[in-house]
């Protein structure tokens, strides 16, 4: 299993910048999707590290193959715990995009969620404070087995029965 970590907001990490505030002159940013639609020459011309914020109802379809090439991050917005859009997300920018930067799940998921984020592509985790790395371990070393593919290549049960 690909180690997944939580993510902090220390000095040189990425900083958010929001739709009306101006791009910082250096260091990391992320920008929502909106943004970097209307702005990516801007955005791209400072030569820093960019990270996109997706929506649950945004689709990483949406960004241009060469914008997704130039992308350092992707954060996927987890509005609910029940919302599972992000996991599709991250399977789609890992196996059908070929995204091989940071995938960051922010918002609101459950413990129980941690080892399917994992397999689906998604590197850290960014959100409630009772997600520990403690937690983290503990749910990515709760299944040794899997039954459905998915984008980290482990083999299903299925395929290891009739393999």
């Amino acid at each position: 299993m690909p180690p997944i970590s939580i993510s902090t907001r220390a000095p040189g990490a990425f900083e958010d910048v929001a739709d009306d505030a101006p791009l910082p002159v250096a260091g990391a940013v992320i920008v929502s999707a909106r943004r970097l639609a209307a702005e990516r020459d801007g955005v791209f011309a400072r030569n820093d590290a960019v990270g996109v914020v997706l929506q649950s109802h945004e689709s990483p379809m949406q960004l241009p193959p060469e914008d997704l090439q130039r992308l350092s991050l992707v954060v996927l917005m987890f509005p609910k715990f029940r919302d599972g859009r992000g996991f599709s997300w991250a399977r789609m920018l890992r196996t059908r995009l070929g995204f091989r930067g940071e995938i960051r799940a922010r918002g609101h998921f459950l413990r129980d969620q941690i080892f399917f984020m994992a397999r689906c592509g998604i590197d850290s985790l960014e959100g409630d404070h009772r997600i520990t790395a403690e937690a983290v371990s503990a749910a990515l070393a709760t299944f040794t087995h899997v039954y459905q593919p998915a984008a980290d290549g482990r083999r299903s049960v299925v395929l290891a029965r009739h393999g």
